[in-house]
């Protein structure tokens, strides 16, 4: 039945979209296969959240989809376009890809780092433009990183300095946003600020995949996909694949489901 349900949970259909499709992708460490047989789709305009246990191989999907390694079975598409024939620059144009611990020289500014964004889009002489400056500015105040523009990193929060690798992605004005566990180590504030960030972002057509472990975070996205073993089990609505039958079989019988206001709400209990 879970199985089914997986190759039921198409996405919405958005004719004339740019996706992101991985195509029946495969991947292995040396010996261990993390992915298989994986079919995935991310359209602009949405917001798709991946779930599942820790090593299943998450981080390598999302990694297979902004073209930082190469499946070893299926392909990645953006388009008509195999992934691996786009060239580096207009991969980094299109997709925009934050990782969990992204780490840059403790001496620039908020706004140093911000421009790094824009790498993709300079030319050979890397003279930034009046566009360049733009999008800068247009990403520190999507994320409310403006005031503190001068300030260095580690005199951030983490929380603030989320934000700021978010808007470094973003400066590269991407149509999809891939993001590996953007909310971890952010406590509750700081996780509904940041959910509430890129549900803005959706609204204005930026596709969005996030790895989260939280599946009531996850609640939040249109569409919920989960991985267990290298294989997506589930893909639909939060609704659709939420329920206490999929969930008790990957993390054990303690686990509940409830509805709040329609939504479903994960709980622990005996």
């Amino acid at each position: 039945m879970v199985a089914q349900r997986a190759e039921q949970g198409a996405g919405p259909q958005r004719l004339g979209a740019c996706a992101l499709v991985a195509d029946g992708v495969s991947f292995a460490y040396r010996n261990r296969t993390v992915l298989e047989g994986v079919n995935l789709e991310l359209y602009p305009g949405e917001w798709l959240a991946l779930l599942g246990p820790n090593g299943v191989g998450k981080s390598t999907l999302l990694r297979l989809m902004a073209g930082l390694v190469r499946p070893a079975v299926g392909e990645v598409r953006l388009g008509d376009e195999r992934l691996e024939r786009i060239s580096s620059w207009r991969r980094g144009q299109q997709i925009a890809f934050l990782p969990q611990n992204g780490s840059y020289p403790e001496d620039l500014t908020v706004e140093e780092v911000v421009e790094l964004g824009r790498t993709p889009h300079l030319g050979l002489l890397g003279r930034a433009s009046q566009a360049d400056r733009e999008a800068v500015e247009w990403a520190m105040q999507q994320t409310q990183v403006s005031a503190f523009r001068h300030r260095l990193l580690p005199t951030l929060s983490g929380g603030e300095r989320q934000r700021v690798m978010l808007a470094r992605a973003l400066a590269a004005r991407p149509k999809l946003l891939l993001l590996d566990e953007p909310t971890n180590h952010l406590d509750l504030h700081h996780q509904a600020e940041f959910l509430a960030l890129l549900a803005g972002l959706r609204a204005q057509g930026l596709g969005i995949l996030t790895v989260l472990h939280d599946p009531n975070l996850a609640r939040l996205a249109d569409r919920v996909a989960f991985l267990a073993e290298g294989r997506l089990l589930a893909l639909g609505q939060p609704g659709e694949v939420l329920t206490e039958e999929l969930l008790q079989g990957v993390y054990g019988r303690q686990v509940r489901v409830r509805l709040l206001e329609g939504q479903p709400v994960v709980l622990l209990g005996g």
